[in-house]
């Protein structure tokens, strides 16, 4: 959609008889949000679940969606796989988004995690083109889901299609989700980092001079990085 367009065709989009929506459902998304894939079957919508690679909703050959409830998400953080996981995703279906379900200020009822972890990580996302989508229930994300995939499907006329994702990452690949998986590094720190000192290594070896090599780099963030890097690991901290 350009700039010089208007967003009426959107507003008109008035359901046909038989015209209805497929969306594609990952098969572990469907056993653990039955309720979701119910809704979106009495919503009318063709729902068709297989076993995806990526994502838990193909909406479009575009758009794919990852669902998480407030506390997976926050879950989520402490184990910093989500960037890797939503930017290969992004890779592949550009306009990917992600869904999240809940209440947002129980994440000050955390006392393992801050909560600007959590802003800062949704700032992170949006700035690196991934839109996030705020649901309070399962109700709302049926309603999202389906009114986007009419969208994507009945106005764009794009169908939902299963993209292949490359089985092997490049080391340059690996050692950028590497770094990027430090606490408050991401990937567009990450790359500046590897820029500044070509190699992982190189850069853990430096971690104390980041911030004279690497623009955005202060104590806080190098002072969390070596205390992970640092610290031994005691699994019941973790539970």
């Amino acid at each position: 959609m350009s700039g010089t367009e208007t967003l009426i065709p959107f507003m008109n989009d008035k359901k046909k008889p038989g015209e209805e929506p497929t969306i594609i459902v990952d098969s572990r998304e469907a056993s653990s949000a039955e309720k979701i894939v119910k809704g979106l079957i009495e919503r009318g919508a063709n729902v068709k679940t297989q076993l995806l690679e990526k994502g838990d909703y193909i909406l479009s050959d575009q758009c794919a969606v990852e669902r998480k409830t407030v506390n997976d998400f926050v879950y989520t953080l402490t184990r910093r796989y989500l960037f890797e996981q939503i930017f290969t995703l992004k890779d592949v279906y550009p306009k990917s988004l992600v869904v999240l379900e809940g209440y947002m200020p129980i994440i000050y009822k955390y006392s393992n995690i801050q909560p600007s972890s959590v802003w800062g990580a949704i700032f992170n996302l949006a700035k690196n083109g991934i839109a996030l989508v705020s649901t309070s229930s399962y109700k709302e994300t049926i309603d999202f889901l389906y009114t986007a995939a009419r969208q994507e499907q009945m106005v764009e006329k794009r169908s939902p299609t299963v993209h292949a994702f490359k089985k092997c990452e490049t080391l340059s690949d690996s050692q950028m989700y590497f770094v990027a998986s430090l606490p408050n590094v991401g990937r567009e720190k990450a790359t500046a980092i590897l820029d500044a000192y070509q190699t992982p290594m190189n850069a853990l070896i430096n971690v104390d001079d980041w911030s004279k090599s690497v623009h955005g780099l202060g104590p806080v963030i190098t002072n969390k990085v070596k205390e992970v890097l640092t610290t031994p690991y005691k699994e019941c901290e973790e539970k």
